[in-house]
């Protein structure tokens, strides 16, 4: 059985962001997920999470100045002292959550910036959050994003992301894979899961272009989840996509 988490960053965005866990519930999920929960007392989040019966699987690090553009700041050399205050105050909502992962966006390349620094910034920044999320036994995951939609997105495939998760060489690191964003990027999706299902610690979906529900775009989500079950993942799988209507209206491809 798979087991789907509503992404409330995505999902549901006609309710106060609080509403939004019980609204999932009501639809069914008991997982959610979301971007930052860094704007709300985690008390507040964890009672909204327990009132509608849901586990929260997963959340970002912070992920610098958002509305700005920018996606991550983890590859950065000059901002590798917020990185680690960010690291800090995950850690926290994660407790305070019962999180089991958070998600680390490594940034988008600067002008003229030197690879080889951005590469060993990125490196360092995930063996200090993996080591600081051990004793909790807790994951570390990043995130390949396409550098269609973020251009000068330092890791936008599948092979470096694990290039660095090989570099950083911690056991609670893995990949997390967004189906939307490996189809935009490479493709070959049903043969990436399967070559590399023991590191990919979650999953997230959309169809592509568009980015909306399963079922709008060129993806098999058929194939690829019915693929993904034979193969015994038995991870999380985010609904991370944009609905083309009201967000009830989309789940039909579940069926």
């Amino acid at each position: 059985m798979l087991h789907f988490s509503a992404n409330l960053s995505f999902l549901f965005l006609d309710r106060p962001f609080l509403d939004r866990f019980a609204a999932a519930a009501a639809c069914g999920f008991k997982g959610v997920e979301f971007h930052f929960p860094y704007a709300y007392p985690a008390d507040e989040l964890a009672d909204a999470a327990k009132r509608a019966a849901v586990e929260v699987v997963l959340f970002n690090f912070p992920g610098g100045d958002w509305s700005a553009g920018e996606r991550g700041i983890a590859c950065l050399p000059e901002r590798v002292a917020e990185f680690r205050e960010g690291v800090a105050a995950a850690a926290r909502y994660a407790a305070a959550l019962a999180c089991p992962r958070v998600n680390c966006l490594a940034g988008r390349r600067p002008v003229d910036a030197d690879e080889a620094v951005l590469f060993a910034t990125l490196v360092d920044n995930l063996r200090f959050a993996a080591d600081a999320f051990a004793p909790a036994e807790r994951q570390v995951l990043l995130e390949p994003l396409n550098s269609r939609d973020t251009p000068g997105f330092l890791v936008d495939r599948t092979a470096p992301a694990l290039a660095v998760l090989d570099a950083a060489d911690r056991p609670n690191l893995g990949l997390q894979y967004d189906i939307y964003h490996a189809q935009v990027m490479e493709g070959d999706l049903a043969r990436t899961l399967e070559a590399n299902l023991p590191r990919i610690g979650h999953i997230q979906l959309a169809d592509n272009p568009g980015r909306h529900q399963p079922g709008t775009g060129e993806i098999n989500f058929p194939f690829l989840l019915h693929r993904l079950k034979a193969l015994g993942y038995a991870g999380w799988i985010g609904c991370e996509y944009v609905p083309t209507g009201p967000t009830e209206d989309s789940f039909g491809w579940m069926e």
